[in-house]
């Protein structure tokens, strides 16, 4: 791995454990980054309709390191379902306009598993009665107000917050303001095909700064600020 943009690390050759970890590092906090992975011609998803269709070990080498990195990690209800997400070391919120809690993510003790719905969620009953009520959040009337949602999870202590999308989430996340940073994976393949995009949704247009930009074997690694 080699910096082409950024703080190229010193006295050795290619990139280290330590020298990703300062490269990576939030420059303040608060902060929320999304995470994402997508092919040279925007498929973020391969034949799989899962991302670990493209992803790459460098790509996966970042993704723990930004896990590390995080407080608390948010994602999407539709995306916990496609890529099978379970219970991790750090507590995880699931996006849900539906308020359904995805199967793999229920019976798990407090704290673990945080659903951020809506009022008038249709299945925000059953959630009532998967969760406690401190891992039911109700943020909005008809869609999830994401800027009170970083806001409630800012009040609990997390302040190095990371989204995993998917791609209508970051979309949502971009267009309400809530994000400071885009984490993009850039694989070198080409899918065709009706896969997802980075963003999905009405459009948006937002523009970006490159922090930082890495390169491992023809993958590209960048760090977008908002």
């Amino acid at each position: 791995m080699r910096v082409l943009i950024g703080d190229t690390p010193t006295g050795q050759d290619g990139v280290g454990r330590q020298d990703l970890e300062k490269l990576y590092a939030a420059p303040s906090t608060p902060w929320l980054r999304v995470n994402m992975v997508s092919t040279l011609d925007g498929a973020v998803t391969g034949e799989s309709g899962r991302s670990a269709g493209i992803s790459n070990d460098v790509d996966r080498r970042v993704f723990e390191l930004l896990r590390e990195l995080s407080d608390v990690v948010v994602v999407g209800a539709g995306t916990a379902r496609i890529e099978g997400y379970r219970p991790a070391d750090k507590p995880l919120v699931v996006v849900s306009r539906s308020g359904r809690v995805p199967e793999k993510l229920r019976g798990v003790e407090p704290g673990r598993v945080i659903l951020a719905t809506c009022q008038h969620a249709p299945e925000l009953a059953a959630s009532r009665e998967l969760l406690p009520p401190g891992d039911l959040l109700l943020l909005g009337s008809h869609r999830v107000d994401l800027s009170a949602l970083r806001q409630r999870l800012e009040e609990r202590g997390f302040e190095n917050i990371l989204c995993e999308g998917g791609p209508h989430l970051l979309r949502d996340l971009l267009d309400q303001g809530v994000v400071d940073e885009l984490d993009a994976t850039v694989v070198p393949r080409l899918v065709s095909g009706l896969h997802p995009r980075v963003t999905d949704g009405p459009p948006i247009d937002v523009p970006l700064k490159l922090d930082t930009l890495l390169e491992d074997n023809g993958t590209l690694l960048g760090r977008w600020l908002i």
